[in-house]
């Protein structure tokens, strides 16, 4: 690169510096809102009808863009004297938070993925003057790629409704709008002349589209039947349709270079290669085929594609792919790198010439011994800077920002990755994430444009997403204590100071891990295939988690009319119980270790004969912890048989085994009723089956010879068509306080 280049890029870096310093990126200006605002309008009168019925009617509600001279989202709240509050709101997304923010604290009111307390107080609290809310940030962005496989896969309309309900209450204006890109993947396959063969052995089943959209995979779980196509891309105009009404801007998929093998049929000459095996996975199922950025062709098909995604889906000018996702590039040249941005890039803008690239910055963490300074920045400066927002995926632990300068002057937004394959277990890092937002926007020269969050699998720690999404509308971070003290106060709608005091302890322990580079896997032993190697490791005081269980049992008689407090006992009693789990895991290492018989049936037979099928029972008696619900929203899609044997199987799959011989075994673990007894439960029953037998003859135990018999289990479970449970049975109370009742003084004891 000549001097007077490499110079020009210098300047054209500090004057979008510059920019960014006041808050803003010319270049992202045309991002607006496309509905109108008496639209949007509409579109939260209708969301107040769905969540309150006829008290919607005390709300007066109106958009008004001209409410924000800057682009931030601003809302703003009065009462009548007829007790009415009259909200207006600079967009449908800013009205929806506002109005929410006036619930939560004024009337303590609550709404979640585990049910909603919505006690509205009659009349309504009046508010002194105006109320007003605003946020200091322009994107407040939503969902990770991955999350439509582990979370939303099987998800008809009426819970996509609910989703994007929640999303504009908790003021989301930037989701990704993943579904149905397959259906227009067929039609441009098809055009350049693939046979429906060819189509069918790239695309992998349902469940695992994720990993195929990042060319991780293919064929895996497929093929997708035609039915799929056609219910997804329904979907889709109806998830955007309403995104669009809310003022939101969706986030459509672009194309990345991950090509079907056939393209090599049609195009012999492409410069493609394939990529090695991805995470155990052989080249059956990966070794995905790669076409080079620079290579003519991936312009044509790049922008085939996404002249098909504008057409059929519209466009709000933002795109979202990611080249290299878990997968080393070729050359870590930072010339070649460059080009590959650039590349990958004009073939949006050949499309739509105020195109936006917005790309998930995991490959910085997830490959960090190839990307070094010199290959980020060549990358990210293969697009003009302020032309793509980088997603900082997982900056409560890992920020990207800190070390690489604000991304090299590309804006940026701050995430909150939180949760990896859709896993059950208590997790936060409420610190990191009170205070890594301010840190990011008081950065030298910050290109921050927004806050975000990206886990890969949702319907777990609700706390944890009221309080990131909340901080986007925040000018400083909160006082923790006090704000899951009211938290605790609009989720059951209740004053009780013990289950405020149990929250307050779950905050300062299993809510606040600061172990530094910690990923939030549940590595329990409960849901991992039994071994003599298996982490025990915690993060927090045990005596925390156990004192907020005794409270919330205590208090329990008086609340368990509230969905939610119903939901958080048996979180917290299934947490304790993983807990235990690992405390007698240990005891039966030691027995076996130690030789002694006893000692090893004692602690064995509890294990499995008590406290798990206590434990499944427990997760039977509630809604939202049953196996039996996935698994008929996957059969629910089907048209026949066949398509029902294959979304069961999908859905199992990966649970469990993710992929035909476990090749990612359990990252996606659910402690759900129905897996828990004829999965993990079967699986810890042969694990102490076999050490007794060992112990009773004298052999040494050696794990191939279980792993090879326990696979027969785990492969039983996903073939066995049983059916589970998707009504909730027994008392929910009556079992967790029996529980309490067995399981406290053990509890105690171990500490």
């Amino acid at each position: 690169m000549s001097l007077s280049s490499s110079c020009s890029r210098a300047l054209l870096g500090l004057f979008c510096l510059h920019l960014t310093a006041q808050g803003k990126f010319t270049a992202l200006d045309h991002i607006s809102p496309k509905a109108s605002d008496k639209a949007q309008g509409r579109a939260v009168v209708e969301l107040l009808k769905r969540l309150i019925g006829n008290r919607s009617t005390e709300f007066i509600v109106s958009v008004n863009r001209s409410l924000s001279n800057d682009s931030l989202d601003v809302c703003e709240l009065r009462s009548t004297r007829n007790n009415k509050v009259v909200a207006t709101g600079s967009s449908g997304v800013a009205l929806a938070s506002g109005i929410y923010n006036y619930l939560k604290y004024f009337c303590s009111c609550h709404v979640s993925w585990s049910g909603d307390q919505l006690d509205l107080p009659s009349p309504l609290p009046r508010l002194s003057g105006v109320q007003r809310i605003s946020s200091p940030h322009r994107f407040r962005y939503y969902q990770n790629v991955c999350t439509f496989s582990y979370s939303t896969v099987w998800w008809d309309w009426p819970r996509w409704e609910r989703e994007i309900d929640w999303m504009a209450l908790n003021g989301i204006n930037l989701p990704l709008a993943f579904t149905g890109q397959e259906a227009l993947w067929q039609e441009v396959y098809r055009a350049l002349g693939l046979n429906q063969s060819e189509i069918e052995e790239f695309f992998c089943g349902p469940a695992f589209l994720a990993w195929n959209r990042m060319g991780n995979m293919f064929k895996f779980g497929g093929p997708l039947p035609q039915s799929w196509h056609i219910n997804q891309l329904n979907l889709q105009f109806r998830i955007l349709e309403r995104m669009r009404s809310f003022g939101m801007t969706p986030v459509l998929p672009a194309f990345s270079g991950n090509i079907p093998k056939g393209i090599l049929r049609l195009y012999p000459a492409a410069n493609a290669t394939r990529l090695g095996p991805w995470s155990h996975f052989n080249c059956s199922f990966s070794c995905s085929y790669m076409l080079d950025p620079r290579d003519p062709l991936f312009l044509q098909i790049g922008s085939l594609y996404l002249s098909q995604v504008v057409k059929q889906f519209g466009t709000d000018h933002i795109y979202n792919t990611d080249t290299f996702n878990e997968m080393n590039p070729p050359s870590s040249d930072p010339t070649y790198l460059s080009a590959v941005s650039r590349s990958v890039f004009a073939s949006m803008t050949a499309v739509d010439p105020q195109a936006i690239w917005l790309m998930q910055g995991w490959l910085f963490f997830s490959d960090a011994a190839f990307w070094k300074s010199a290959q980020i920045q060549a990358l990210l400066h293969g697009v003009p800077l302020g032309r793509m927002i980088v997603l900082d995926l997982f900056a409560e632990t890992e920020p990207i920002f800190s070390y690489t300068e604000s991304f090299y002057g590309q804006p940026f937004i701050w995430c909150m990755l939180h949760n990896f394959g859709g896993n059950n277990g208590f997790f936060g890092t409420v610190e990191s994430i009170n205070s890594g937002p301010f840190k990011a926007l008081h950065f030298p020269n910050s290109t921050l444009v927004g806050l975000g969050m990206s886990p890969e699998g949702i319907e777990q720690n609700p706390v944890m997403y009221e309080l990131m999404s909340e901080l986007a509308w925040r000018k400083e971070p909160v006082n923790l204590s006090k704000w899951v003290s009211l938290y605790a106060i609009r989720r059951y709608g209740s004053t009780n100071e013990k289950v405020t005091t149990a929250w307050v302890c779950l905050f300062a322990s299993v809510y606040n891990c600061t172990v530094p580079h910690y990923r939030n896997h549940n590595h329990s032993p409960l849901v991992r295939r039994p071994s003599f190697h298996m982490n025990a490791d915690l993060w927090y005081d045990r005596a925390d988690l156990f004192k907020a269980w005794k409270l919330m049992v205590e208090v329990a008689p008086s609340l368990m009319t509230k969905e939610t407090f119903r939901y958080d006992l048996v979180d917290v009693t299934r947490q304790v119980l993983q807990v235990l789990t690992t405390s007698y895991y240990q005891d039966i290492i030691k027995a076996f270790q130690t030789q002694k018989l006893p000692d090893l049936l004692t602690a064995g037979g509890v294990l499995i004969h008590d406290l798990l099928p206590e434990l499944s029972s427990l997760l039977n008696s509630d809604r939202n912890f049953l196996l039996g619900t996935w698994l008929e929203s996957a059969q629910s899609l089907a048209l026949d048989e066949r398509e029902a044997q294959l979304y069961d199987m999908n859905a199992r799959n990966q649970l469990t085994l993710w992929g035909p011989s476990g090749e990612i075994l359990d990252y996606a673990s659910k402690e759900w009723g129905g897996l828990m007894e004829d999965y993990y439960a079967q699986r810890w029953g042969l694990f102490v089956h076999m050490l007794v037998e060992c112990l009773d003859s004298g052999r040494p135990f050696k794990q191939d010879t279980f792993n090879q018999a326990v696979f027969q289990v785990e492969k039983g479970f996903i073939y066995n068509r049983r059916k589970y449970p998707t009504e909730p049975q027994g008392d929910t109370y009556n079992i967790a306080h029996r529980i309490f009742l067995k399981y406290y003084p053990q509890a105690l004891k171990r500490l």
